[in-house]
């Protein structure tokens, strides 16, 4: 096999959220040429926009660059650095997956902030288990973590048997295209199976945000089957997010109430003409 050449750029990095948001790798370029070095930056925040995530080492559990015929665990050299977001080197042919996984953090709302972030992010399950442990009017006291993918097109597009944008990654939560959307066109459609520690989440509700340069961003909410799979289209051009949360009760309630766990899948769809 043909060893995955990397190197880790320092980028400057922006001031935290204080509140758990999308959170998503976003390369600088979806399309490259066979050893091209791409920038991947790691957001987090709403609207497909947000700002640079500003963990640090510590905060890494997983850090992993799929090739077509190889595989790289990139967790131990990004964490000799004290920033994460970094530079990849991508020399195969194909589609080059590269996830990213943290550890938890803590964070605490007020009563009528956590009801409504839990609606926003079809948390209903939660809601309810609140109102049956009478909580309703209580804090939320939750751990988070985060689980990004992204998949990037390295030379033409074209039918391979590695499959790669269907690789498992082990992560938690993790969003499974089962076609290679840089085979498909705009107005095709996609279906992405949601796994939750290794099993299908069914009646999940996954968001799918699009982005092209110059117009806003558009936004559709739809909920998984009982199978885990969710089918939505590929309305235009541009860069793509798909995103989950699933959160059940915390294992040590001194800690934390609630445990949640953040997945997204980005990837681009070019304009017919050079696809």
């Amino acid at each position: 096999m043909r060893r995955l050449q990397i190197m880790f750029l320092l980028l400057p990095l922006c001031a935290a959220t204080a509140w758990a948001h999308e959170f998503w790798l976003l390369p600088s370029h979806f399309f490259v040429a066979p050893g091209t070095r791409i920038n991947l930056h790691v957001f987090v925040g709403e609207n497909f926009t947000g700002h640079r995530w500003p963990g640090k080492s510590a905060r890494l559990t997983s850090f992993v660059h799929y090739a077509p015929n190889d595989t790289v665990d990139l967790t131990r050299m990004a964490t000799q650095q004290d920033t994460l977001n970094t530079s990849v080197e991508v020399v195969q042919p194909g589609v080059h997956l590269l996830s990213f996984s943290t550890n938890n953090a803590f964070l605490e709302l007020d009563a009528e902030k956590f009801n409504t972030y839990l609606k926003d992010n079809g948390l209903e399950r939660v809601s309810y288990l609140r109102q049956q442990r009478g909580e309703t009017s209580k804090p939320g006291r939750e751990l988070y973590r985060r689980c990004a993918k992204t998949l990037v097109q390295v030379g033409p597009s074209r039918p391979d048997t590695s499959n790669v944008h269907a690789w498992s990654t082990g992560q938690p939560l993790e969003i499974i295209p089962e076609q290679n959307p840089y085979l498909l066109k705009p107005d095709a459609s996609l279906t992405c199976l949601v796994r939750y520690n290794g099993k299908p989440l069914p009646a999940t509700l996954v968001q799918v945000w699009q982005r092209t340069a110059g117009q806003p961003t558009q936004i559709s909410k739809l909920y998984t089957n009982k199978n885990g799979r969710v089918l939505f289209r590929l309305n235009s051009p541009g860069n793509y997010m798909v995103s989950s949360v699933y959160m059940d009760a915390a294992t040590d309630r001194k800690v934390a109430d609630w445990q949640s766990t953040w997945a997204t899948l980005t990837f681009g769809i070019a304009k017919r003409s050079t696809q």
